[in-house]
């Protein structure tokens, strides 16, 4: 990892490594309405992503941001992070000019939001003071309503948290830099012309420098019209421009683990497996809009809360709710005493024209609630042999299909546990993706 070492008093924490994100960024839902009022952000905040890295330590062709994970580049994952975040305004992406068409195709092919494609320079302060200008540049905004604040972040760290780039924003505010720092993994030592050790540094003295990094934008825009051609040439940590040039010393927060880079090959692996894993964190509850559908779709979102899952309801996948199309892997379709598979069909065509590169397998799983007193798929003999039908054809692109029927209660005690069954099952499925199961009706 490419780090540079602050001096600072301290004792030893945990060492930096892979560790899986409490929020993950192909989330957008939980919304604003979940976040405590002292979270609130009442002034500009901006982002700024430098990628314009040719990835030569991963050893391989493509430059590692655009490398993908599941039919998604790594890139994608990142802006995701921050397009979660409500108070977060503009996102810059600064790449290489021959990556322009590739990054805008990106932006369109995924449908992000807030998001623009600066052209970068030959080195990395360089690309991100064309990001940083580029925000004091906007035709649509006035001069005095330019970004406060201009959080800096590398394209390849995917797992940035919301409440450590709340830190970060409100501590750049008022002191007018802040910066992540994470433990030193390993001693830095000096060594001779000759190739024997000089001397070492005490390890708890020092800290890793991280991002993101925060800064007013008065802070980084000045340290970046001040700065030598030196600095544009071979430094790398904006902090020290920001002290060195405008004479702000930043305020240092300790990050968690989730902040680590994907920096060489086995960082790639290791991305994956964990966007695997949180990718099966979450669901989209479907219901047409039924009060039954809606009742069930808002007590299985308690229910399976306590099971490390959350689940977004929305009545179709019509308007602002086509999103899901693209960025969700998981999808409970809620019908009410039909028996046909016409809403999951619907929603599989629907997929279908989203032109989704499914490398990792997509599940949906339709639950059937009966109103009837006697819970029985007699009269509809035909719907688990067409369920099995729908789900074979399903499988061809590496979608997985599975049902779950259960009765409407008036019995709170006999509904709840209903509930509490279709939750354990819906979470089951969704991280085990039994091949076996498949086109199967489970009783709940």
């Amino acid at each position: 990892m490419e780090v540079n070492h602050i001096n600072m008093q301290g004792n030893d924490c945990e060492p930096d490594r892979p560790a899986h994100p409490g929020i993950f960024p192909t989330r957008e839902a939980g919304k604003s309405d979940d976040q405590p009022p002292e979270r609130s952000v009442d002034f500009p905040v901006s982002v700024v992503l430098p990628a314009g890295g040719t990835g030569e330590r991963t050893g391989l062709q493509t430059p590692k941001q655009f490398c993908s994970f599941l039919g998604r580049p790594l890139i994608s994952y990142t802006i995701q992070a921050f397009e979660r975040v409500s108070w977060i305004q503009t996102i810059v992406v600064v790449v290489s000019k021959e990556n322009v068409d590739l990054m805008t195709d990106i932006i369109q092919r995924f449908q992000h939001r807030k998001v623009r494609v600066v052209p970068g320079g030959s080195t990395r302060h360089r690309s991100i003071r064309n990001g940083v200008l580029s925000l004091g540049e906007e035709e649509e905004r006035p001069a005095g309503d330019r970004p406060k604040v201009v959080i800096i972040h590398d394209a390849v760290r995917p797992f940035v948290e919301e409440d450590f780039l709340y830190k970060i924003a409100i501590a750049a505010k008022e002191q007018g830099a802040a910066g992540a720092i994470r433990p030193l993994v390993s001693t830095v030592i000096a060594t001779t012309s000759e190739g024997y050790l000089d001397h070492s540094l005490e390890r708890a003295k020092y800290r890793a420098s991280e991002m993101p990094q925060g800064f007013t934008y008065d802070v980084i825009h000045q340290a970046y019209q001040r700065c030598s051609e030196s600095d544009f040439e071979f430094g790398t940590e904006c902090l020290h421009l920001a002290l060195q040039y405008c004479g702000t010393n930043a305020k240092l927060i300790q990050g968690p683990p989730t902040l680590w880079k994907v920096t060489y090959k086995k960082d790639l692996a290791a991305a994956e497996s964990i966007i695997k894993e949180t990718l099966s964190r979450s669901a989209c509850v479907l219901t047409g809009g039924s009060a039954p559908a809606v009742a069930l779709a808002d007590a299985l979102q308690k229910a399976i809360g306590a099971l490390d899952m959350e689940l977004d309801i929305v009545p179709d996948l019509m308007g602002e709710n086509t999103r899901y199309l693209l960025k969700e892997w998981n999808f409970i379709q809620v019908s009410v005493d039909r028996s046909c598979l016409s809403e999951v069909e619907a929603l599989l065509t629907d997929l279908d024209a989203a032109y989704r590169a499914l490398l990792h397998p997509l599940v949906i799983i339709w639950v059937h609630l009966s109103a009837s007193d006697e819970l029985s798929i007699s009269g509809t003999a035909a719907e688990p042999a067409a369920l099995m039908d729908l789900a074979s054809a399903a499988k061809l692109r590496n979608v997985l299909l599975y049902g779950v029927q259960l009765r409407q209660s008036k019995d709170a005690e006999r509904w709840e546990r209903s509930v509490l069954k279709v939750a354990e099952i819906a979470s089951a499925l969704i991280r085990e993706k039994s091949p076996a199961l498949i086109g199967q009706l489970l009783q709940a």
